[in-house]
């Protein structure tokens, strides 16, 4: 007979809760820190679905990035320097 073989799963550990449940606090542009946590080395937004994020707080984090990156406190892309 014939074993099945298992497949690997390719998916991200995905976090329970959210951050901002946990430590009590809102999205804000002033805390570049916390924002670039939420962004890829590429400088995109990363998916609720692999932040465990809820979604009321995924849209003010979306928000709140991108008033840092108006301002000029986190980058629009990662080749800015020429």
């Amino acid at each position: 007979m014939k074993e099945k073989r298992q497949r690997k799963s390719k998916r991200a550990p995905v976090n329970t809760q959210c951050y901002f449940t946990q430590t009590g606090t809102k999205p804000d542009y002033k805390e570049i820190l916390t924002l670039k946590r939420f962004t890829s080395d590429r400088g995109k937004i990363i998916p609720q679905k692999y932040t465990g994020i809820t979604s009321k707080n995924q849209r003010l984090l979306a928000k709140e990035i991108k008033k840092a990156r108006y301002m000029a406190l986190l980058p629009y892309t990662d080749r800015h320097a020429i």
